[in-house]
């Protein structure tokens, strides 16, 4: 099942199920076009992963980390499906990156999971990107310049249930069209359950928080008007457009 948050005609949100390219909620169906698409959640964080990949950390000549790396990305950094993402001031003519990713979609409060029972708290999976200013980045420690800028998460267009979603799900990403990313869920060095337990031996998560899974290989630079695509297997495709402010 893949579930959708949108905004009817009315103006009120519901939460509907995607199927067959249609938006169905209340006994009515409505075409995805027609209606505003929202982010699938409203997650109080989103629990990013730094190279996740090997491929990826290699092309940063960066090594695979001894535990996952973590880092966030608070609520304003949440953009949905459709959306024109505005980069922040000043980053014209620096390097703004795309990072296609598998987003962990958590289910209830939990703390301390221990990672064969990981999965019972996901309650399914969406399509991030992790668009990074790149050149902040690498000036400060915490990266909030660099990372957690308003819009710096998109995700979406809806959350499949885990059933959906193959242990090898491809995961892609298109700008213009063109493919620039194609990995796999299954060349995570810490697959999602591991990283559940990681990260609630620190902190609690919350029904609605995200976990993005890191990104394969090939992230690159994003230019004003580029149109991107997410594509994670049995999810669907995540669309939006970056502009400068």
């Amino acid at each position: 099942m893949k579930r959708v948050r949108f905004r009817d005609p009315s103006g009120a949100v519901r939460n509907g199920e995607w199927s067959d390219g249609r938006i169905e909620f209340g006994g009515r169906t409505y075409d995805p076009g027609a209606v505003d698409v929202l982010p699938p959640v409203e997650p109080s964080k989103v629990v990013c992963i730094g190279r996740n990949y090997a491929d990826h950390a290699a092309e940063h000549d960066a090594d695979v980390p001894d535990r996952p790396l973590l880092f966030l990305k608070g609520p304003n950094a949440v953009a949905g499906h459709g959306d024109a993402v505005e980069l922040p001031d000043g980053t014209a003519g620096k390097r703004v990156e795309h990072e296609a990713e598998l987003g962990a979609v958590i289910g209830e409060q939990c703390r301390h999971v221990p990672e064969d029972r990981a999965m019972d708290v996901v309650a399914g999976f969406t399509c991030v990107n992790d668009l990074s200013n790149r050149d902040d980045q690498r000036e400060e420690q915490n990266w909030i310049r660099g990372k957690a800028f308003d819009g710096a998460a998109p995700m979406g267009p809806v959350v499949a249930t885990p059933d959906e979603v193959p242990v090898d799900a491809a995961v892609r990403l298109r700008v213009n069209g063109e493919t620039k990313q194609d990995g796999s869920r299954a060349d995570m060095v810490f697959p999602v359950p591991e990283l559940v337990a990681e990260i609630t031996r620190f902190l609690t998560l919350e029904p609605g928080d995200v976990i993005a899974t890191g990104t394969p290989e090939d992230v690159g630079p994003l230019d004003d008007g580029d149109r991107v695509e997410v594509e994670v297997e049995g999810v669907g495709t995540l669309e939006h457009t970056v502009h400068l402010a």
